[in-house]
C-alpha cells in the first residue's frame, strides 16, 4: 500500500538553518519534524537512536553541519571531522538500523572546480578542507543504499554577501528554490547535481542583488574553485520542464 503523504514522516536535521526557513513551506503536506543540535545531536548517536524510536520515520534529510566561514575548516579541523564526518556517519548508522532512507546535503565544491561542468560520475578532488569534509560525509552515505547525496550549488536568497569573486565560474541557484524541488527528489536515490545555469559568481551577485557588490578577484583568494559549475541534465529529466523554467533562470 502506498502511503498518503500526511502518513510519510520526514525528519530534518538544521532546524535553524536559513534553508530551512523555505523547507518548512515546500514540505508543509507531510508529517515533518525539524529538529535542533539540542534536540537531535549528531555527535551522539544515542541520543539520536531514542529520538527516533517509535516515531516511524520514513525519510531523514540531513541538512545541519559545519559551514560557514569557510575557513573555519581550516582552523577547527577537529570541530570540521566531528560535526560534517563523524556526524554523518553516525546518521548513516542510525538510518540503516531503522530502515529510513536518508538523503544527504553535499556540495558541487566534491569536484576538482578546475574545468566545470562537471557530471555525477566524474572524480572527485576537494581543493579546500570544507568540501574534503563532505565529500568524507558522502563516504559513509555511499555505504547505505537506500540514500541519496545531493550535490548541491546553493547560496542564499537574496544574495547576502557585499562583496563577489570575479573570475571564478559557477552554477547558483538559490535556496528557496532548491527547497522547491526537495519533495520531488524524495524517492530518487544515489547521486544528484542540483544548481542553475553556469555563470561567473560576480556577474551572479550583480544581476540578483539590489545593491552594489564589490568585486574580489580570483587570484586573491585561496582555496577556492575556479570553475565549479555543474551539468544538470540528471535533474532536469526527474522535473517537469515549466518547472525548470521557474528555477533555472
Amino acid at each position: 500500500m502506498v502511503l498518503a503523504p500526511l502518513k510519510k514522516k520526514i525528519l530534518i536535521t538544521g532546524k535553524n538553518s536559513r534553508f530551512c526557513k523555505y523547507l518548512k513551506n515546500d514540505l508543509g503536506k507531510y508529517n515533518t519534524i525539524f529538529t535542533s543540535k539540542e534536540m537531535f545531536d549528531v555527535c551522539n548517536y544515542n541520543k539520536m537512536k531514542n529520538f527516533v524510536k517509535n516515531k516511524k520515520i520514513k525519510y531523514l534529510i540531513h541538512i545541519a553541519g559545519l559551514s560557514r566561514p569557510m575557513n573555519i575548516h581550516e582552523k577547527k579541523i577537529n570541530l570540521s571531522i566531528d560535526l560534517n564526518i563523524i556526524g554523518t556517519a553516525n546518521i548513516v548508522k542510525l538510518c540503516n538500523e531503522f530502515n529510513i532512507k536518508l538523503i544527504y546535503f553535499s556540495t558541487n565544491y566534491v569536484y576538482p572546480g578546475t574545468k566545470g561542468n562537471y557530471k555525477e560520475t566524474d572524480p572527485l578532488f576537494p581543493i579546500n578542507n570544507y568540501a574534503w569534509s563532505k565529500l568524507g560525509g558522502e563516504a559513509s552515505v555511499q555505504l547505505y543504499k537506500n540514500s541519496l547525496i545531493l550535490r548541491l550549488c546553493m547560496t542564499d536568497y537574496p544574495f547576502v554577501h557585499k562583496k563577489a569573486i570575479k573570475g571564478a565560474k559557477t552554477s547558483f541557484m538559490f535556496n528557496k528554490y532548491v527547497s522547491k524541488i526537495i519533495p520531488q527528489l524524495l524517492d530518487k536515490k544515489g547521486i544528484i547535481n542540483i544548481g542553475g545555469k553556469k555563470r561567473d559568481i560576480l556577474d551572479f551577485a550583480n544581476k540578483f542583488s539590489d545593491k552594489k557588490i564589490e568585486s574580489i578577484n580570483f587570484k586573491n583568494v585561496s582555496n577556492f574553485p575556479k570553475n565549479s559549475s555543474i551539468e544538470i541534465k540528471k535533474l532536469k529529466k526527474i522535473l517537469k520542464k515549466n518547472f525548470i523554467k521557474k528555477i533555472i533562470f
